[in-house]
């Protein structure tokens, strides 16, 4: 019975590793919060078109509104810091603008995971759509 288990557990957790692969780094609110002060990243909003007019982190881009033309939009250098997030911890949609990012040779990709609403709940302003 013990081993049966211990199985379901590990099977539980390879699950759950697989379901949200770790595949970029995490950055916290509080260091995008400096980077968008000082401009010194790309931070890219992928929470959709909606979200995005609501409220954003400040000088972050539109991921659906520059999906189809992203490259023009990321400096030539391919190792600048690229920040991508969506709504909180459970949500994946920052891996779509993540992976577009890595896939025109970008090396240099963060995730805040905390998203908007950890944004939010950090107490630091938002930016309407433009």
């Amino acid at each position: 019975m013990k081993k049966i288990l211990a199985f379901l557990v590990a099977a539980f957790i390879a699950a759950c590793a697989h379901a949200h692969p770790v595949e970029f780094a995490d950055i916290s609110v509080t260091d995008v919060s400096k980077l968008a002060e000082t401009k010194s990243a790309v931070i890219i909003d992928a929470n959709g078109p909606g979200s995005y007019q609501a409220g954003h982190v400040p000088t972050a881009l539109d991921f659906s509104a520059i999906k189809g033309n992203l490259a023009a939009f990321l400096p030539a250098d391919k190792n600048s810091l690229i920040v991508a997030y969506c709504g909180n911890p459970g949500c994946g949609a920052y891996l779509r603008a993540a992976k577009a990012a890595q896939k025109l040779g970008y090396t240099n990709i963060k995730h805040m995971s905390a998203g908007i609403d950890g944004w939010k709940g950090a107490g630091l302003k938002t930016e309407p759509g433009k």
